[in-house]
């Protein structure tokens, strides 16, 4: 409900700092009279409306809890706020008067101070994530709680900006779990996108004012507030949707997530930057100024139809162009803009920084485009739309010049292809930290906002440089859901080293762009520092006479594409599945003869019977003609050899491209025309209920890179 919090100046017992206690949470606070105030608020609060459980009696139990403890000066700090603000009537517990008020502010206290780890560990300090980012764990309320580090002083810690962690009674050690003290109450704004952008474009202090009066002026308010697709609450609570059976192969049931909500990651320039741009101050800057200037750049002149009118809410305006590029479906925080996990010579656990460049493609909202965000040793830091060159072993990298195939950037760029936003495009647009940007840190209840350092515009320059790329998208960032959801990369969730399996239910559109029919079953596996040798350490296994239709993304120009798909044949469950694709769901074509997900480079594992395959495949060898050959080879009979990108042994640089039952396979090549949506359905062939179909990344490839005389295809 409120965003103000006001730090204490308590004298507090500093005894317990790095003391192991003996003691249960419950049984700690009790011993400490600063905290009666919460502990009193523990008592009284159910951990949900359909349990008479207090949370006073979780956090006596066994478990991993970490606890944000306010003090009793922190709670009446947050009385004295909403006080202030009108909320009550006096600042003390009696200024309520509604009894509805009152238990709301009641639960914001507790269930936003409390993170359940399960199976999992508590945070101690050292476990806290990097300045600006996320616990990988949502808390009782269900919010990601941010944290941030002093600039001048890193033991200076606070939640969300502005609750701050006391520096002497911190990761107090108890029998289940860690206690921080907080010397204000943790309770992130309620507030939604739309929200904001409503009270931003009123306030300069923000350093939004511009972009928030830009995207209501498009009609994107509403969109922006939903939250909660409440309709698969009742279902789920009703029991209307049920978990999926064990997974035949893993032996786990295929758990179905217990909300559906929506959310949004909004890039966006600062008013510093529009001040700069337009020469006005921000209070001034008008959406008919931003407009005026989009069109006298010419940014978008390359796109037939673009308007130039003040019908807002239309596609084809420029205005509206402009705005929804900068707009993502899915709730992404810092850590996940770009996942790093088991590319070459990274270790999640132990990760000095980036090794190779790592890349993900998000469809934007409106218009169909696409929006790169890259991270790698050099970008410092995270960038949207970065082209360097890579030292890939090909071109002026190759063994004829160079010589260096390590794929690190080599400090070059590409000339521009086509109009740009600035001379230096291709380095990309930097996304800033919210203390360098100075703008307004304050949590959003459905979305993340992070400031930009330069104008984000889908160019001609953008399109053409993108075109001229292999996209290799990983499938779960076509499917906002999971990570709105905390199902993607969702590491807190999942246990070390195991496998573990969560459900796309079948009888209700979980994820609005896959049409999951009768007889399928969708389980998403997360395999977190097990031995994956998926991209990103995950994959879906489909199971059963499964029928399944998705939405890919776009294309960023017209041309002559080959559409990929990953393939790990190591199982002896996997499928043979016909494959159609289209402009229309409902009228698709086939794309030729079924895929057989059983054959791998060397083998065709028919259950436990294994054959040779004929698909010619060879270790890489010192001599890149030959590997050439065998690449061509391989590619007459529709296969490629894994990527060199990632590996299985994390930290390591061993790469999947040396396994021989890991694949690409060419589904199709075709003429593909941008700014629309493609679908591909997947149906199994064969008769059988255990069989798995396998999915983990696709790739978008230009002929300009699968088919190119002087500079083939690199091998990452």
């Amino acid at each position: 409900m409120l965003l103000a919090f006001v730090g204490c100046t308590e004298t507090i017992d500093d005894s317990a700092r790095y003391v192991f206690e003996g003691k249960t949470i419950m049984q700690y606070l009790d011993s400490k009279e600063y905290y009666s105030e919460y502990v009193r608020l523990l008592g009284k609060v159910p951990v949900s409306q359909y349990s008479q459980t207090t949370l006073r009696q979780l956090l006596s139990a066994r478990g991993h809890y970490t606890v944000f403890a306010p003090t009793n000066d922190a709670v009446q700090d947050y009385l004295d706020t909403l006080y202030e603000h009108g909320i009550i009537s006096e600042p003390s517990w009696d200024g309520f008067t509604e009894k509805s008020t009152l238990d709301s502010i009641e639960k914001v206290i507790v269930f936003n101070s409390v993170l359940d780890s399960g199976d999992q560990y508590a945070f101690d300090i050292s476990d806290f994530p990097d300045h600006e980012h996320e616990f990988g764990l949502a808390n009782m309320n269900n919010r990601k709680l941010r944290v941030f580090y002093g600039q001048n002083d890193l033991d200076s810690i606070s939640i969300d900006n502005v609750a701050v962690v006391s520096k002497v009674n911190r990761g107090i050690v108890l029998t289940n779990g860690f206690v921080h003290q907080m010397e204000g109450v943790v309770a992130p704004s309620d507030g939604r996108l739309g929200d904001f952008m409503r009270m931003w474009a009123k306030d300069t202090e923000s350093g939004y004012s511009v972009m928030s009066r830009l995207i209501l002026a498009c009609g994107l308010e509403d969109t922006l507030n939903a939250y909660r697709d409440e309709t698969w609450e009742y279902l789920y609570l009703s029991g209307g949707v049920k978990d999926l059976p064990k997974h035949t192969s893993v032996g786990q049931v295929g758990t179905i997530p217990p909300h559906r909500y929506y959310g949004y990651t909004l890039f966006a320039e600062t008013d510093r930057f529009w001040e700069g741009k337009l020469g006005k101050s921000a209070k001034d800057i008008t959406v008919e100024d931003v407009c005026e200037f989009l069109r006298g750049s010419g940014l978008f002149d390359y796109i037939e139809g673009i308007q130039y009118d003040d019908d807002y809410d239309n596609e084809m305006n420029v205005l509206n162009q402009f705005v929804t590029y900068h707009l993502l479906p899915q709730r992404i925080g810092k850590d996940k803009l770009v996942i790093h996990y088991n590319e070459l010579g990274y270790h999640p656990t132990s990760a000095k920084g980036p090794t190779i460049p790592i890349m993900d493609y998000y469809q934007t909202m409106g218009f169909p485009r696409l929006l790169k965000t890259y991270e790698s040793a050099e970008s410092g830091g995270i960038c949207l739309n970065r082209f360097p060159r890579l030292r890939n072993g090909r071109g002026q990298f190759g063994p004829t010049r160079e010589n260096v195939n390590d794929y690190h950037e080599s400090g070059l760029f590409p000339p521009l292809k086509g109009s740009s936003a600035f001379p230096q495009e291709n380095e990309g647009v930097r996304v800033l930290s919210y203390q360098d940007a100075g703008t307004d840190a304050t949590s959003v209840a459905n979305a993340v906002v992070y400031p930009i350092d330069n104008l984000l515009v889908c160019t001609e320059n953008v399109c053409n440089q993108m075109s001229g790329e292999r996209i290799r998208i990983d499938a779960c960032c076509m499917m906002p859901e999971l990570m709105n959801n905390d199902i993607r990369q969702n590491r807190a969730y999942y246990v070390f080293g195991a496998t573990n399996v969560r459900a796309i239910p079948t009888n209700y559109p979980y994820i609005k762009d896959i049409e999951i029919r009768e007889g399928t079953q969708f389980y998403y596996l997360q395999g977190y520092l097990s031995g994956y040798h998926n991209l990103q350490g995950d994959e879906f296994n489909i199971i059963g006479r499964y029928d399944f239709t998705m939405k890919l993304p776009p294309v960023p120009r017209a041309g002559q594409y080959e559409i990929r798909f990953g393939v790990a044949t190591g199982s002896r469950v996997r499928s043979i599945a016909q494959v159609y694709f289209g402009t229309d769901r409902d009228r698709m074509y086939v794309t030729g003869i079924p895929m057989d997900l059983r054959i791998g480079g060397l083998e065709k594992r028919l259950g436990p019977v294994t054959l040779p395959s004929d698909v010619g495949w060879e270790a890489d060898t010192d001599d890149e003609e030959y590997n050439d050959q065998v690449t061509k080879a391989m590619r007459t009979k529709g296969f490629m050899k894994a990527p060199n990108s990632w590996t299985n042994q994390l930290g390591s640089n061993a790469s999947v491209r040396t396994f021989h039952y890991m694949s690409r396979r060419i589904i199709l090549n075709t003429y593909l025309q941008p700014n629309m949506n493609f679908y591909i359905r997947f149906k199994s062939v064969l008769d059988e209920e255990t069989k798995e179909f396998f999915m983990d990344y696709f790739e978008y490839v230009p002929k300009e890179v699968y088919d190119n005389p002087e500079e083939p295809e690199d091998i990452w």
